[in-house]
């Protein structure tokens, strides 16, 4: 399926340009597969996908190789050019089709529900419009899609959340890539209309010290068949 250029929606090809950061990313992130238990993350969080996916904010690729067989194809969206090219060639490796493609999260290149499956991962973060970025997500997916999602965000008891928005104030976007400490991912989602399954609470690492960026969440939410309809509450477990 052709793409449509984010730049005919108002956002320019290479709309996020860190190549510091994500040259710093792309070097952290692979070690982090073993280290930090990332890579038992992406196979939970890919588990059981089937038929089209689009991945948002694909970054450096590393999820390219947990996608299962039943997947016939991926969209993979990535702004950021250094961490695109990285994709491009962890896609060549990829056991399933994958297709990488310039775009931003709030302007999707794709057309209206042509996708059986989302994957956001450590993305919401960063995106500069969380709830536009959402509404795109229900725009491409089919009625009754899914959204995988393993993101970062506020936890912690009264000192680490003061913590985390202390830094989302100053020093932690820009020197981390646009990305924010304190944001909601769960509470985002369900206000952008999605009816979550269930979820459950990473720290990462998983043993280690606790950091701002440690409180994860990893689950499912659901574009319901019906515009508009959605919200369920969800059920949240331990990690």
């Amino acid at each position: 399926m052709p793409l449509r250029s984010a730049r005919s929606r108002g956002v320019p090809r290479d709309a996020v340009h860190h190549p510091l950061f994500a040259r710093c990313y792309a070097r952290f992130s692979v070690s982090a597969e073993t280290r930090m238990g990332m890579g038992r993350v992406r196979e939970r969080l890919l588990a059981g996908l089937s038929g089209r996916v689009i991945e948002v904010g694909a970054g450096n690729g590393l999820n390219f190789s947990h996608y299962p067989g039943t997947v016939s194809e991926v969209v993979a969206i990535e702004p950021e050019r250094v961490l695109r090219q990285l994709a491009v060639e962890a896609a060549l490796r990829a056991e399933v089709p994958v297709d990488v493609a310039p775009g931003a999260a709030e302007a999707l290149p794709v057309k209206s529900e042509a996708f059986d499956a989302a994957v956001v991962s450590l993305v919401l973060c960063s995106v500069r419009d969380v709830p536009r970025a959402l509404g795109e997500l229900r725009r491409v997916l089919r009625p009754g899609g899914q959204v995988r999602f393993f993101e970062h965000g506020r936890g912690g008891g009264r000192v680490m959340t003061f913590t985390q928005r202390a830094l989302d104030r100053t020093l932690w976007p820009p020197l981390s890539g646009g990305c924010h400490l304190s944001r909601e991912p769960v509470a985002a989602l369900r206000d952008a209309g999605f009816a979550l399954g269930p979820y459950r609470r990473v720290m990462m690492p998983e043993n280690g010290p606790a950091l701002p960026s440690s409180y994860c969440v990893l689950g499912t939410a659901w574009r319901d068949t019906e515009p508009g309809v959605g919200g369920g509450a969800g059920t949240a477990t331990g990690a």
